[in-house]
């Protein structure tokens, strides 16, 4: 249970300048530049973390090279390996609160939602990995008798991980707990709008016993550090959450310089498609609300378009307004609030043009569409809904990344499937129907990664999250994971 006292102290604690983490020790940037961190919840001055530059980008991929090569990691006996990562998650379990409220104060996320998808998830997912070392096995090949065959796992090298700011603890534990566990040497990436979390996270590393240079922590802006990462020739590795025109320019790095293999989680537009025959309209109106408007819509796989049967569209965006108004929007460090804070102010004004957008389509706004709280100096806006929205408006094609719903409906189950295909994405969609055969049509029908039935959101590390069309690909989550980040290399024995 949250205690709001335990928050509040926290959240008055004062922030000192972080540094970087390379090769196991905290140092300040080469050129001695700082980045200023501001809070979505009021617009104050949190603290500073360095600027890296080229350089020090430089160093820390040198760093997890050598700690690579000589095997101080990688050579480490499994069951070692195991321990100091299951240790490792002890450490952020012990200090979730204080992380959670950390994270928030940095991007804004609801401290209800932070604590369990960010801390909880991040310790969880580390510990998943962590047991995965020793239980995975390489291969006999079925050979002639005067040969043997086998078939090891070998870690890659070096990998470098860009993680977004919605979920940084989260998003960051689902690339460096498989590559970790791999036995590789990770250079960490965090988006400067929200990288104190991950700083502390790399600490923590440290102290449950990750030798130096096997994780890397670098800040600083995509221009510098993301440019040295995604052209160097001693990444063998790159995995990225984040936009599409951020990805298409590291597929490029990747082809100029030594044809790193990319791995991309690049957004979505995902459709959450209601029948008439759902079970409950009133508890799928609920959940899809949260679907899409908890952590503000900052959620890579929001239900951001809602296709509605036409015969229930009335009485279900009724109620999922109500729903939805239902919603506190507010202080995100505050244990009663549903939905927090946009994460900057860039984001925001974004946010709201697309509304402006819509309308000037000839959609409808049926409810929000709003900046909250302004007094603040925060970054808050209305949970939106947006009818009358057709399958080539704006809207309906690309991601906002904030509050707002697109609404369109359907007559049938063929139209209900064109529309949910008919955009460039496929990360995650939803479905509602108490017709199991039609969920299963449905399922399979729907080009996604994910699909969520009758519900939306929360499945687990047990199960792979990845994406096909534009969303990107390769996996997160689950045993399939381990294959962005593990060789197989075939020894053939003549006996």
């Amino acid at each position: 249970m949250l205690d709001q006292n335990k928050i509040n102290a926290l959240s008055d604690t004062a922030i000192a300048p972080r540094g970087l983490l390379i090769d196991g020790q905290i140092k300040p940037s080469q050129s001695e530049q700082t980045l200023d961190v501001l809070s979505p919840i009021d617009g104050s001055h949190l603290t500073t973390i360095a600027a890296a530059t080229k350089n020090d980008a430089d160093l820390a991929v040198t760093a997890a090279r050598q700690a690579f090569d000589d095997g101080r990691w990688r050579n480490m006996p499994p069951a070692e390996r195991k321990k100091i990562l299951l240790k490792w998650a002890d450490l952020i379990e012990a200090e979730a609160l204080e992380l959670a409220v950390l994270g928030v104060r940095d991007n804004g996320t609801e401290i209800s939602m932070a604590f369990k998808a960010e801390c909880g998830s991040a310790a969880a997912t580390i510990r998943y990995y962590a047991e995965a070392i020793d239980k995975l096995y390489g291969q006999i090949a079925p050979t002639a008798p005067e040969f043997l065959g086998l078939v090891h796992n070998e870690p890659i090298g070096v990998v470098a991980a860009i993680i977004p700011w919605n979920f940084p603890l989260m998003i960051a534990a689902w690339k460096l707990g498989p590559a970790l566990a791999a036995g590789n040497s990770v250079v960490l990436k965090p988006s400067e709008m929200a990288s104190l979390s991950l700083l502390r996270l790399g600490e923590l590393g440290l102290q449950a016993g990750l030798p130096d240079g096997v994780l890397n922590v670098v800040t600083g802006k995509g221009i510098d550090v993301g440019e040295v990462l995604s052209h160097s020739m001693d990444v063998d590795v790159m995995v990225f959450t984040g936009s599409g025109a951020t990805g298409r320019r590291l597929l490029e790095a990747s082809a100029r310089s030594n044809l790193k293999r990319c791995y991309l989680e690049l957004g979505g537009k995902s459709a959450n498609v209601v029948f008439a025959d759902t079970k409950n309209l009133e508890q799928a109106a609920t959940v899809s609300a949260a679907g899409i408007f908890r952590n503000s819509g900052q959620v890579c796989v929001a239900g951001s378009r809602l296709l509605v049967e036409q015969s229930i569209h009335d009485d279900f965006v009724a109620a999922l307004a109500q729903a939805a108004a239902a919603m506190k929007v507010g202080n995100p460090l505050d244990i009663t609030i549903n939905s927090g804070a946009v994460n900057n102010a860039a984001q925001l004004a974004q946010n709201l043009k697309f509304v402006e957008i819509a309308q000037s389509e000839g959609a409808t706004l049926y409810a929000g569409g709003k900046q909250l709280h302004k007094q603040t100096g925060g970054y808050y806006m209305e949970p939106t809904i947006i009818t009358n929205v057709k399958k080539q408006d704006t809207l309906a094609q690309q991601e906002v990344f904030g509050p707002v719903l697109a609404v369109t409906t359907f007559q049938d189950e063929a139209e209900a499937i064109e529309l949910a295909n008919s955009t460039d994405f496929g990360l995650a969609g939803g479905l509602w129907t108490s017709d199991f055969s039609r969920a299963h049509r449905m399922t399979r029908a729907m080009r996604t990664g994910v699909v969520h039935v009758n519900t939306y959101g929360g499945a687990d590390i047990s199960v792979p999250m990845g994406s096909v069309k534009q969303s990107g690909n390769g996996h997160d989550k689950s045993l399939h994971a381990f294959d962005k980040y593990i060789d197989l290399k075939t020894a053939w024995f003549k006996l």
